[in-house]
């Protein structure tokens, strides 16, 4: 016999009722945190001390704009993009929920590589969207080709790439992003939220010649602002005329507006902290694969995947136990038996290779 609590949750729609909430596994207090793709690197303490003084005059009785034009025109000026082509979120997983709002159909197929961030088949299952997923080479590399086959044969409104891509750190070449979006009569969404890592040229190069382009970013990676929360999208301006009708004004609080803009113009700041992160992770790359038994995947992001003859979530908790934790990647069916780990601190990565060293 349903309750009247039971009957009640029928009401709400079973693509919500199907999914599951998207939750860190394994989340807990530790010294070194190396499970989350963060930057290791806080903003200087002259920097916060600076934002916080000219927060002291902000109106908290107040809204913010309803949409952040300030930070708009700052991002356009640091991208050389026009400001009317630019849409902000609160951070790019709110955006990529604005994607779903504008582009996904009942039932609509929608093209995808696997692996790939897990969010993006979660909003296109919530709004009713049918995921049509594209395995991997043996490599875990892109199989462009059958990502283009997928394309012919369904003719979606959207596709969606990661490059690099999370989870796996593999970027794909600007070549092949731009025989996707020559391909794709709907529009190819590539997220870039890693392109600061990354040696191939950006995706914002085919922005003038396909209108069909739409670039993620955020400001969570690179620039550290991971609790602040700002992501943008780069795209036609018709086609963000078109999505601001789909937005929720007051997105953007004023701490996160002034911060980002402020942030945006310290490239000095954000070039070295990218020489830095990216230093690490060569180093703990090469560290890895000197290592005996354990397999190492390129990368081309601020994190690396590796994987050893253990078992992953074992070897995760007695790397926890030593006070330093990865993220296991077995919840993605093509990287069972792999550990991920983001770049730290020069004390941070010791500390993970020496725990590492310790239980293999």
């Amino acid at each position: 016999m349903k309750t009247p609590e039971t009957r009640l949750l029928g009401r709400i729609r079973e693509q919500v009722r199907a999914e599951k909430p998207y939750l860190v596994p394994g989340a807990r207090r530790v010294r070194h945190k190396l499970n989350q793709n963060e930057s290791p690197y806080d903003l200087p303490p002259a920097l916060k001390e600076e934002l916080l003084q000219a927060f002291l005059d902000v109106p908290f009785n107040r809204y913010p704009d309803e949409q952040p034009a300030d930070l708009v025109r700052t991002i356009a000026r640091h991208t050389g993009y026009p400001a009317e082509g630019i849409l902000v979120g609160n951070g790019s997983n709110e955006l990529t929920h604005t994607l779903g709002l504008c582009f996904i159909r009942q039932d609509a197929p929608v093209v995808v590589p696997r692996p790939m961030f897990a969010l993006f088949e979660s909003v296109i299952r919530l709004f009713g969207g049918r995921a049509v997923p594209v395995a991997p080479l043996p490599s875990l590399a892109f199989d462009t080709d059958g990502l283009l086959s997928a394309i012919r044969a369904e003719q979606p409104d959207l596709t969606i790439v990661a490059s690099p891509n999370n989870p796996t750190g593999l970027a794909m070449s600007f070549d092949d992003i731009r025989r996707l979006a020559d391909a794709a009569d709907g529009f190819l969404v590539v997220d870039e939220a890693y392109h600061e890592f990354n040696p191939e040229p950006s995706a914002t190069r085919l922005l003038e010649t396909h209108p069909n382009v739409i670039i993620l970013r955020t400001l969570s990676k690179a620039f550290g602002l991971a609790g602040l929360r700002i992501g943008y999208l780069m795209a036609h301006p018709d086609v963000v005329t078109e999505m601001l009708k789909a937005r929720l004004p007051f997105m953007i609080d004023r701490l996160t507006d002034l911060t980002g803009q402020t942030l945006l113009g310290h490239t000095d700041l954000i070039d070295e902290r990218v020489a830095a992160m990216s230093a690490s992770i060569r180093e703990l790359s090469q560290a890895l694969e000197r290592m005996d038994g354990v397999d190492v995947l390129p990368t081309h992001t601020n994190f690396v995947l590796f994987r050893t003859d253990q078992d992953a979530g074992s070897l995760l908790e007695k790397l926890a136990g030593d006070d330093v934790l990865v993220r296991n990647m077995g919840g993605y069916p093509e990287l069972q038996g792999y550990l991920r780990v983001n770049a730290g601190t020069p004390s941070e990565n010791s500390a993970f290779l020496a725990a590492l060293t310790r239980h293999l």
